[in-house]
């Protein structure tokens, strides 16, 4: 039996910057008040009259190298079950050496001291649920589960239809798929 791989794919096509995934977020996670662990990215592409523009919505990569893990003194960062990374706030000293190594940006520091970031809703995950950004999305552009498993939705998508990484140049292998 493989181990489990959790992964999501953002569907470019579908997305269209509405936030419920970022206020989903918030809500479920009780994110303080400019704390976000997603965000919407828009780019416009091209020459007028021939633009194009691409919304993402984007969260932290759950890498499977994490330069964030390596850069952490007192072991708060961390891989869990099925490659989700994680921050323990009890371990962690705000040091912000993870943040500096995270080249998407994906981390802040919480009022309460320690840094804060996207784990796909792991607590909902482990009751059989989705991640609340998937849930919520009106446009079903988020799809969340187990890449290893050759029959879920988000390993089909990802097999299936054309796809890119952010910053594939950084070595850090994201698990976060956008498909274009």
């Amino acid at each position: 039996m493989t181990a489990r791989r959790y992964a999501m794919a953002v569907d470019t096509r579908r997305c269209v910057g509405c936030n419920a995934c970022v206020i989903s977020c918030k809500t479920e996670n009780a994110l303080p008040s400019g704390g976000f662990r997603d965000w919407i990215v828009q780019e416009v592409h091209g020459t007028f009259p021939d633009l194009t523009m691409q919304i993402r919505s984007e969260r932290c990569n759950h890498c499977g190298d994490t330069p964030c893990v390596a850069a952490c003194p007192t072991g708060a960062s961390h891989v869990a079950d099925g490659g989700v990374v994680l921050v323990s706030k009890h371990k962690c000293t705000g040091c912000k050496a993870c943040m500096a190594s995270c080249p998407y940006g994906a981390r802040w520091v919480h009022p309460d001291g320690y840094v804060d970031k996207c784990t796909f809703c792991l607590h909902r995950v482990e009751r059989g649920q989705v991640p609340a950004c998937q849930e919520t999305c009106p446009t079903r552009a988020l799809t969340f589960g187990d890449l290893a498993d050759p029959a879920s939705e988000v390993s089909r998508l990802v097999n299936r239809r054309p796809n890119l990484v952010l910053q594939p140049g950084a070595g850090t292998r994201p698990y976060v798929f956008f498909l274009t």
